[in-house]
């Protein structure tokens, strides 16, 4: 102690400082807060799903005549008509809806999910929901157990066809766009000019609210525009020449809308009188772009191909020229200088190209796929300037080509020697090549789709890797033959495996993997032979399961 002050008493053994464990609770530690066991449950359910002795089993498989979707554990058929549970290890339909007309036909989706810590009008609220959009610009909110109707809007009249559907912030803002508006070829012939290429409306989600409705002019944006997009408070323009324009979308909202609107209150604007989405009146165009807005960022890139993400902000593009496709440069957002090592090029000769992201955990990590190679990289402070950062390699995870020879002279048995025209392509069937690589961010596992065809049969197996090393932790055999030649979809989430697959004239296939743990279904789990399987019909659906 120091000189003049009253020595401190001693702690007794095992008290915990408390100025220690506010500072702890200031920083969101909690020692038995819900995220706290959550995070300890999905570390066990990653230990069990990469243990040796844990399988997955094709558990069901049903097949339909119209594309099929996967959200959080429900399968939707028929138009999202019918929604299957993938949780149950038989078929459980929770809603059949009758068939819809052509009129009522869904044109996209997004599943709604319900904040953490807000107070909600509704408590249907509380429940997850699923937002679609018609063809006849109606957009509805359904719930996601029953497809009861829980909130209607109407969004325009004939001027403009709504047709997609995305996230400008997941869960919390939501943007929908129309398809680009293009005049019929009489009225081009006749001179008739149409300015607006596409709409834009633009909602607050739980409870939903209006934002804002805005045109996309080319008077304000040019000829050449081609798509638009809205994605974390960016408003982003491509044009045909390659070229991408980001602007700050809340600014163009905070500047250019003349007027605030609720949904369900009445309105009078521009000499109509009407209620704010409902028909035949919709949503007015509130937000009136007039003059050019500040341009944040632009850059060219091949097919428009941009991203931005890391740490510090970077962004990819491909140079704007044909010969440079599979070519990717990294460069500093802040100053448009190219990284270190920043041009990333794996060389490759295949049919289908090669592709690159970055790492959807928010690390700041970049993710280059290739045929037989999947590189993870990252950033790195360069010693001599700290302003520039270096592309590094973090890990890679190789394919299985051990058995592959491609030589280009072989002998045959009476001592021929054969030379071959030809050498195989990186991505030939024949050799074990990637096809899918995706991220499941709660069991923090990297998956990747692997598969081998030769002649008409293809295998495919789904490897789990460990995250931060690449490690491969397990490797399941999907039991279906896997055409190359078909659409593919595969989707790990957590304790399930589904894989939804595109066949010619509008066949899709749907195959319901489950983890088990039982040992002695080990054989069953894993054998490619056919076995024999059971059928049933539900509500006139049917399903095949072991």
């Amino acid at each position: 102690t120091s000189p003049g002050m009253t020595p401190r008493a001693a702690r007794p053994p095992g008290a915990r400082s408390v100025c220690r464990v506010l500072a702890r609770r200031a920083l969101g530690f909690y020692a038995r807060d819900a995220g706290v066991a959550l995070r300890q449950s999905l570390g066990l359910l990653r230990s069990i799903a990469c243990q040796e002795s844990t399988k997955f089993k094709n558990v069901w498989t049903t097949h339909s005549a119209s594309p099929i979707a996967y959200e959080r554990g429900r399968i939707y058929l028929d138009n999202y008509q019918c929604c299957i549970s993938s949780i149950a290890q038989e078929p459980r339909i929770l809603y059949q809806k009758p068939k819809c007309s052509k009129s009522e036909k869904i044109e996209d989706a997004l599943l709604l999910e319900c904040p953490l810590g807000e107070m909600l009008p509704d408590p249907s609220d509380y429940k997850p929901s699923l937002i679609v959009l018609t063809v006849q610009n109606w957009l509805l909110r359904l719930s996601a157990d029953s497809g009861e109707i829980l909130e209607k809007i109407y969004l325009a009249g004939s001027c403009c066809k709504f047709r997609y559907l995305s996230w400008d912030t997941p869960q919390e803002v939501m943007v929908v766009k129309s398809a680009q508006n293009k005049l019929p070829a009489a009225a081009r012939q006749a001179g008739i000019q149409q300015s607006v290429l596409f709409y834009l409306a633009v909602f607050r989600v739980l409870p939903l609210s209006f934002i804002g409705m805005l045109e996309i002019n080319k008077k304000i944006f040019g000829n050449s525009v081609t798509d638009v997009a809205v994605s974390n408070g960016i408003l982003i323009v491509m044009y045909s020449m390659g070229l991408v324009r980001l602007y700050n979308f809340q600014a163009i909202c905070e500047q250019f809308t003349e007027q605030p609107f609720d949904l369900g209150h009445e309105f009078n604007w521009n000499g109509q009188v009407g209620v704010v989405g409902k028909y035949p009146f919709g949503l007015p165009c509130n937000i009136k772009i007039t003059d050019a807005p500040p341009l944040l960022f632009e850059a060219s890139s091949l097919e428009n191909a941009f991203q931005v993400g890391g740490y510090p902000w970077h962004y990819i593009i491909t140079p704007n020229k044909k010969k440079n496709k599979g070519v990717f440069h990294v460069c500093s957002l802040k100053d448009n200088t190219l990284a270190k090592n920043g041009i990333q090029d794996m060389k490759c000769c295949s049919l289908e190209p090669d592709w690159i992201y970055f790492h959807p955990d928010m690390s700041g990590r970049i993710i280059h796929v290739g045929p037989n190679l999947i590189k993870v990289l990252k950033f790195k402070e360069v010693k001599t300037n700290t302003d520039q950062m270096e592309v590094v390699e973090d890990f890679t995870i190789a394919a299985n080509r051990e058995n592959c020879v491609n030589d280009a002279v072989t002998v045959t048995a009476s001592g021929r020697v054969v030379k071959k025209r030809f050498n195989l392509l990186d991505d030939d069937p024949e050799q074990e090549t990637f096809k899918i690589v995706d991220y499941e961010d709660e069991l923090d596992l990297l998956s990747a789709v692997a598969v081998t065809q030769i002649g008409a049969d293809g295998r495919a197996h789904l490897d789990f890797h460990c995250n931060e090393h690449g490690i491969l932790l397990k490797s399941i055999p999907l039991l279906e033959s896997w055409d190359v030649t078909y659409s593919h979809e595969v989707y790990f989430d957590k304790d399930l495996v589904l894989h939804i697959e595109q066949k010619p004239n509008r066949r899709f296939s749907c195959y319901v993997y489950q983890m088990v743990c039982d040992a002695a279904k080990d054989d069953e789990c894993s054998s490619h032979e056919k076995t024999e399987r059971t059928f049933c019909t539900k509500e006139g659906r049917i399903f095949s399961y072991n």
